[in-house]
């Protein structure tokens, strides 16, 4: 087993891929490690920059298609072999020469997670830093994770955390996040290293906001309610039914009391709300079949152990 792997996800990263390899090698030397690109269907020359690498240290894992982040990080962590896992970005923004610092940090403090912080971000101001502040505060205030740089790459895990979690859709920026989720876990934080993108281009825009914000929704729900659906969705629902009941029940009094209700605003709102009611609960009894499905199904339970030790005798 090695005692490092790297999982640098890269599209269209050509230019960068041979500085990076070299600020890899003279930074991990004396390490027993493994630099896995992961090529998320480049379109350019990136692929051919990677098999040019002349160091046995480097493996490229090449998806068939672009996935996004997410999925190629995931492909890396999968195939990864190290007592520690590192993630890395492959646009030269993220040091290498962090790298050891991190792992020591990670090895001294037995850390589950070591998480860079971009201390002296080299992002424009509009389009990066305001955003990703704003992001980053509502993140910590809903979720309770207390983490400064949710959005920067470079991590040091152990094996066991980044093993325990799945990154799929849009939830590399959550990693932190899902991994406070299987419970009693240790995450520190360091500043680290962050440098101007030189070459190629920024695959982020402002557009990422509203998968950013639909993303933390989706993360709200997998802290509170994973496990209990039925307490959102059947709340939820009978309230809106018993809202509904009541509108209907005093529409029909006044209807008794020869009242015309034809065209009546409330008539339709009593309405809507028993249908509603009436569909929230059935989502809730579906997630909760979903729910069980998919632990029983694959084993999964609902807890975690961190250890078991059996007391000495004194």
């Amino acid at each position: 087993m090695k005692q490092l792997s790297l999982v640098i996800c890269v599209y269209n990263e050509e230019l960068n891929i041979r500085p990076l390899s070299e600020q890899i090698i003279n930074a991990l030397e004396g390490y027993d490690y493994e630099a896995i690109f992961v090529d998320d269907g480049s379109t350019d020359k990136t692929r051919e920059e990677v098999l040019a690498i002349n160091d046995e240290h480097f493996v490229l894992l090449e998806l068939k298609k672009n996935y996004g982040q997410s999925s190629a990080l995931q492909a890396g962590i999968d195939l990864a072999e190290g007592d520690h896992i590192v993630l890395l970005d492959g646009d030269l923004q993220n040091d290498p020469a962090d790298i050891p610092m991190m792992l020591k940090m990670a090895v001294d403090g037995n850390w589950d997670l070591v998480a860079g912080v971009r201390a002296n971000r080299r992002d424009g101001a509009f389009l990066r830093k305001i955003p990703s502040k704003i992001a980053n505060y509502i993140i910590r205030e809903s979720t309770g994770t207390k983490m400064k740089d949710l959005g920067c790459t470079l991590k040091v895990f152990s094996r066991e955390a980044a093993k325990s979690i799945i990154i799929y859709g849009e939830l590399h920026r959550f990693i932190p996040v899902l991994l406070a989720f299987e419970g009693n876990v240790r995450i520190t934080q360091v500043n680290v290293n962050h440098r101007a993108r030189e070459f190629g281009k920024s695959k982020y825009n402002l557009s990422r906001t509203t998968k950013v914000m639909s993303d933390l929704l989706l993360m709200l729900f997998f802290k509170k309610y994973l496990q209990r659906p039925m307490h959102l969705f059947g709340g939820l629902g009978i309230v809106m039914f018993g809202l509904g009941v009541l509108i209907n029940v005093y529409m029909l009094i006044l209807k008794l009391m020869g009242n015309d209700l034809w065209g009546k605003p409330l008539l339709m709102l009593g309405i809507m709300l028993v249908l509603g009611g009436i569909q929230f609960v059935t989502m809730g009894i579906v997630a909760e079949l979903q729910m069980r499905t998919y632990f029983e199904s694959q084993d999964k339970k609902t807890y975690n152990i961190r250890r078991i030790e059996k007391t000495r005798k004194v």
